[in-house]
């Protein structure tokens, strides 16, 4: 296998970096892009552009065939819907003005594959020569879809698996038996052509909860069994009061208040072999409350960083509305600290009066990403003492909406693939 060529990073004669014509194209480094500098210990680091948008979350359907514990729609009063030909349309058409072309990932509240038009859409995008991603449940991915799907081009296939047994698993996902979702997933991965790099590659979204985090071990074995190159961890954001007792993060959403400030002490440890001899001498290391480095990288990752502020997305919801994110798409209910927290929705624009590029260059939507980076907000995700945090409408700061201050997603606790 080659090795990847080492790329420098050179100045010229008047102090400007002047990167490699790859990495400019990469990056979308056009004249006049501007970068915010963060500066640590080795170095700094360079953002992504703020007027970079390098990946769009379409969301076909909020309707569902499970009735999942984590669900959002189990305390929510939106209205079901699904995406039109029109808004398609128009996502599509702003896709194509632009260039690159974003990377497309079919998500959201629903079941992509509900919808009926999702592959044909798919097979659309692809003929952009973009990549696209799609979730699944799995439950409908049968051998006239998997066969759709595959002729569509598509790159990636998420398959939404919290549980190894059937018992664990119907737990979760109500209304769904694992021996049919396994099955579908095999079936799929043989259907598969390309020897060695198989296209789609396949990936495994688990949520961990209290009841089945112990079985993680074994739906990675059989993700591995089924093909699976791509294994993404969230843990669950309880949508209802007894959700709450399923959350895996009650410590460490009280070191989170400690790391940000500086003045806790830095314990850096080597790669060693994780096993009864070192589990227990490990596991009281990284509960020490210091910033710890493993191999020279943060194990408690980034707070205050909004994955996707940081990696260029945006998302449309099925009636054309785009948003920042996944979280802002809906109004809806989680729970922080004990207490109800109202998320409510805050929308750019629709596709239907204005392009993708519009949207996404918009004065007030790259302010507030620019405003995101800094993530000046209160510190609501390991405070959370008034009533300003049971809403995402303003905090004690003086932000008004959305107020991010209390997202378990810049705190790197809730994750999506």
């Amino acid at each position: 296998m080659e090795s990847k060529p080492t790329l420098w990073v050179e100045v010229d004669e008047q102090g400007r970096l002047v990167m490699p014509p790859e990495v400019a194209e990469q990056f979308g480094l056009n004249p006049g892009a501007k970068m915010r500098v963060e500066a640590n210990g080795h170095g700094f680091k360079l953002h992504r552009p703020l007027t970079q948008l390098t990946k769009v979350y379409i969301e076909p359907t909020v309707a569902c065939n499970l009735d999942c514990i984590t669900c959002f729609r189990n305390a929510w009063d939106q209205p079901l819907g699904r995406m039109s030909e029109e808004s398609f349309e128009h996502i599509l058409a702003g896709l194509k003005a632009m260039q690159p072309i974003p990377h497309v990932y079919f998500g959201g509240i629903g079941e992509p594959l509900f919808h009926p038009r999702t592959v044909d859409w798919i097979r659309q995008i692809k003929a952009l020569g973009t990549k696209v991603e799609l979730i699944t449940n799995g439950t409908i991915l049968n051998e006239k879809k998997a066969r759709e799907l595959l002729a569509a081009g598509l790159d990636v296939l998420w398959i939404s698996l919290d549980g190894a047994t059937p018992e664990s698993y119907a737990d979760v996902r109500l209304g769904a038996e694992l021996e049919q979702v396994v099955a579908n997933v095999r079936r799929f991965a043989g259907m598969r052509k390309g020897g060695h790099y198989p296209k789609p590659e396949i990936g495994i979204a688990f949520v961990a909860m209290q009841r089945n985090i112990n079985e993680l071990p074994q739906v990675i074995k059989l993700g591995r069994s089924m093909g699976a190159k791509y294994f993404s961890v969230s843990n669950v954001q309880p949508a209802t009061p007894e959700m709450q007792a399923e959350r895996l993060y009650k410590r460490t959403m009280t070191n989170i208040a400690y790391l940000p400030s500086g003045t806790n002490p830095y314990l850096s440890l080597p790669k060693m072999d994780f096993n009864e001899e070192t589990r227990d001498a490990l596991f009281a290391a990284f509960n020490s409350g210091c910033n710890v480095s493993f191999a020279g990288n943060n194990w408690g990752g980034s707070n205050d960083v909004c994955n996707f502020i940081e990696s260029g997305s945006m998302t449309v919801a099925w009636n054309g509305d785009a948003s920042p994110c996944w979280p802002l798409m809906h109004n809806h209910t989680s729970y922080l600290h004990g207490k109800p927290r109202k998320i409510n929705k805050h929308i750019i624009g629709n596709v239907a009066q204005h392009s993708i590029e519009e949207l996404w260059l918009d004065p007030s939507y790259v302010a507030y990403r620019e405003k995101v980076q800094r993530f000046a907000f209160a510190p609501c995700t390991f405070c959370g003492g008034c009533e300003l945090s049971e809403a995402n409408e303003e905090d004690c700061m003086g932000n008004e909406a959305p107020a991010c201050g209390g997202c378990l997603w810049a705190q790197g606790v809730i994750q999506c693939p």
